[in-house]
């Protein structure tokens, strides 16, 4: 028995020891991490079969890993792709949201001139005949210039609604003293009563205050969109700092050259990271807050006052009462301006009959009503395009304070808020024991995990946020009723007015142009612009009254 002791303890060992170096050789196999980093595009020549010394890695930590130098700095790349791909989708659905809601928006406003123009042409021609196709080409010019002002804005649309109505006097005075001559310098003094006769009753002046009211709002709202749309589409194009992509690697990638391939990071880690390298995109959030509650404030005009549905629909039937009112008033009316005027040249015998032939306005007209009036456009209705605005308006409201979080919640990002032990801290797997920083970047001062300057702002970011602090701001004078482009003169120069005739998103500049100017512009460089201080008006005034002054005790 004792002679065979010793082979079979030998026997014993040289199996123990292979078992052993078998599970070694196990433990330290890299196959599974070779597996992956090959699917991602990688040459698997990079990728050793079992654990190497760590030593020359810059980021990961070093010790005996799966990754060489080459998988690492792949690695560094991907995980800066992968971020930018992940920030890019949060935003994409954002920006699309707007970018459709502004299409469906723009859409419905021009066709609602459309029909209503139609619908007038149509009115007109059944009512008054002739006489309107003689004269088609005011009301065609009236619907010209609505159309200009959505489209590119450089109108006055007080200004063009009072010529409106003093060429529409022009032609009806015309006609109902059709047995006179007419000079164009009596025509325009004819013009200058408008206001104090008020031929056409209380109809221009309530119609004037409507389609300002309705107008503004409703371009401007449509500006705001595309203004939303465009600040959503530049911020989603992040480019991350060296330090940035350095924790973005530790993140997301350093697991793997430990072997822990399905451990995710921890979520306030990846909070943490994320905060750091969104750090620029968490200053948005408060203009951007404010230009959400200045839309929503408009919205409410357009469901209620300033619906421009309701201005545009019937506006045939008014400018009608208007022409009827005058033909009513049409004695009185001449008589006064004959009087202001002075007398008209009484036209010869055989042109007065022939004169009154053709007008023929003598006669009295009702207003046709169309049976079937357009009751949308585009196959909706204001309310319905504003309610649903209205929704995706407040779920967007601190969108760039939460896309950290958004970020994280991506279950390629981070484990679960529940899983705080089993989860990769950058170190191993354990929990992670720093406290989740503020957004923005003045907080990133104590952010443990990136390594940010604050003293340096991101200037793609400032000007987003003065577009959107300009863009309020019009969206408070729509709200109050005020033209925007000409209680805010700075917006004219901007390039809005050139008449270009541009779509809002073909025409991006307009907006970066607006906001320095809104911003980095005060009253007096205005006034400075245009050749005369403010100050120095003051003072030759002060001077001038001094002189008059002591010039008046010396004639005493």
């Amino acid at each position: 028995m004792a002679r065979f002791g010793l082979p079979a303890l030998l026997c014993t060992l040289a199996v123990l020891s292979a078992a052993l170096l078998a599970a070694e050789l196990k433990s330290k196999s890299c196959s599974e991490v070779r597996r992956l980093y090959v699917s991602k595009g990688f040459n698997k020549n990079d990728a050793p079969l079992h654990e190497i010394n760590g030593d020359h890695l810059k980021i990961c930590p070093q010790g005996s890993t799966c990754c060489s130098e080459e998988m690492e700095e792949k690695y560094s790349l991907q995980s800066k792709e992968d971020f930018k791909s992940v920030v890019s989708e949060q935003c994409d659905h954002l920006q699309a949201v707007f970018a459709s809601r502004y299409k469906k928006f723009d859409e419905f406003f021009k066709e609602l001139l459309e029909n209503a123009e139609k619908s007038l042409n149509d009115m007109f021609v059944k009512t008054y005949g002739h006489l309107y196709m003689q004269n088609s080409e005011l009301f065609k010019d009236l619907f010209v210039e609505l159309k200009r002002y959505y489209v590119v804005g450089n109108v006055n649309l007080e200004e063009m609604l009072n010529d409106f109505w003093a060429r529409l006097l022009e032609r009806m005075f015309r006609l109902v003293n059709s047995q006179y001559h007419f000079t164009d310098e009596y025509l325009e003094c004819v013009s200058k009563y408008t206001e104090q006769l008020k031929p056409f009753g209380d109809v221009p002046r309530k119609l004037k205050l409507q389609v300002t009211r309705a107008f503004v709002a409703a371009r401007t709202f449509a500006q705001g969109l595309a203004v939303a749309g465009d600040v959503v589409s530049k911020v989603s194009v992040v480019n991350p700092t060296a330090q940035c992509t350095h924790a973005l690697l530790k993140m997301i990638y350093c697991s793997h050259c430990q072997g822990l391939v399905t451990v995710k990071p921890c979520y306030n880690y990846c909070s943490n990271i994320m905060r750091g390298c969104l750090a620029n995109q968490g200053d948005l959030d408060f203009e951007w807050n404010n230009f959400i509650d200045a839309m929503l404030m408009v919205a409410e005009r357009l469901e209620g006052p300033f619906n421009i549905e309701s201005v545009m629909d019937p506006i045939d039937v008014k400018i009608s009462d208007a022409i009827m009112n005058m033909q009513d008033n049409s004695v009185q009316v001449s008589q006064k301006v004959f009087q202001g005027c002075g007398p008209p040249k009484p036209l010869p015998a055989g042109r007065v009959s022939r004169s009154i032939s053709e007008s023929a306005f003598s006669a009295r007209f009702r207003p046709h009503h169309p049976e079937e009036r357009p009751t949308t456009a585009a196959g909706t209705s204001l309310d319905r395009l504003v309610t649903d605005v209205k929704e995706k308006l407040k779920q967007a409201k601190k969108f760039w304070s939460s896309l950290p979080s958004n970020v994280c919640n991506d279950e390629r990002m981070a484990a679960g808020n529940s899983n705080e032990d089993d989860c990769w801290n950058g170190k191993g797997k354990s929990r992670y024991l720093f406290a989740v920083t503020g957004n923005g970047l003045a907080n990133q001062g104590s952010n443990p995990e990136v390594q940010v300057d604050t003293s340096k702002p991101d200037i793609l970011i400032l000007r987003q946020i003065m577009a959107l602090r300009a863009m309020t701001s019009k969206m408070k004078n729509a709200y109050n009723g005020n033209d925007v482009d000409f209680f805010d003169i700075s917006d004219e120069s901007s390039g809005e007015g050139s008449g270009s005739g541009c779509e809002y998103q073909q025409c991006p500049s307009e907006f970066d142009y607006n906001a320095t100017d809104h911003s980095g512009k005060s009253a007096n460089e205005n006034a400075d612009s245009a050749g005369v201080r403010p100050g120095t008006q003051a003072y030759l005034l002060t001077v001038f009254c001094i002189l008059f002054l002591v010039m008046q005790r010396e004639w005493r």
